[in-house]
């Protein structure tokens, strides 16, 4: 197989003091989507009952654990092990990225340093996870989405109750895909679906249709009902934004 087109190679770095063990399987599967996770590490205190739930699953997982002990309260050990395995991992230039696991913003400098290499950053914490830590990573995936009692609309589970499970309602996306849409210079107000995907990883790390309750990009933006869509044969799916009234517009962007 040519170099340029193998599976990527990962390094999971997982903080289990601020993750729970419950993620697991999801978070495997969404790493799977991105690439190989050939380095599986956890990083805690294990010698207590507050980790069983990620011991119990450690093997299942083929996850190594980094034992650090907690001798002196508020000082975590775990932080200062996981950031030195990465600096090892990342220089010995077998990685082409990082899935840090955790919702601590400790992990800012870190992520950023890494993506100083040229080396992706994936992130993967809690909603609660500072903005700062976020942004330093190339994509941010919130774990909530992970759970497995995640919504997941094009299953089994009904649409309605999926968006009630939601984190955050359909409208709260569309100022989000509207500012998308103005960071195209197409010379028209049809703005390609997938270049609008492209731009919202791009300007916001931690976008996700899941967290508005849709798996697809497509049904989040029909479902917020503040963009017209049309499929066009051979070129694909079009979006344009509905002006204040709900009515089509018909302004064209000035050519670039």
């Amino acid at each position: 197989m040519a170099a340029d087109s193998r599976t990527p190679r990962l390094a999971v770095l997982i903080d289990a003091d601020n993750t729970s063990a419950r993620i697991a399987s999801g978070l495997f599967e969404e790493i799977a989507k991105i690439g190989e996770a050939s380095v599986r590490r956890i990083y805690g205190d294990f010698s207590g009952a507050s980790l069983k739930g990620w011991s119990d699953i450690l093997s299942t997982h083929a996850i190594i654990p980094h034992q650090n002990f907690a001798y002196v309260p508020g000082k975590n050990a775990s932080d200062i092990a996981l950031v030195i395995d990465a600096m090892d991992l990342l220089h010995s230039g077998r990685f082409d990225g990082f899935c840090l696991v955790s919702s601590d913003s400790d992990f800012t400098r870190l992520a950023a340093r890494i993506r100083e290499q040229g080396t992706d950053v994936y992130g993967f914490g809690a909603q609660k996870t500072p903005q700062s830590f976020r942004q330093a990573c190339r994509r941010f995936i919130y774990t909530e989405n992970l759970l497995p009692e995640a919504p997941k609309p094009d299953k089994a589970e009904p649409l309605e109750a999926a968006q009630s499970k939601a984190l955050k309602p359909p409208s709260s996306a569309t100022p989000l895909i509207r500012k998308a849409i103005d960071q195209l210079e197409e010379g028209s107000d049809w703005a390609p679906l997938s270049r609008i995907g492209q731009l919202l990883v791009n300007l916001f790390s931690d976008f996700d249709p899941r967290t508005y309750g849709h798996e697809k990009l497509r049904d989040l933006v029909e479902k917020t009902g503040a963009f017209e869509i049309k499929k066009e044969e051979g070129r694909g799916v079009y979006i344009r934004a509905k002006p204040s009234g709900g009515k089509p517009s018909t302004q064209k962007k000035p050519s670039a």
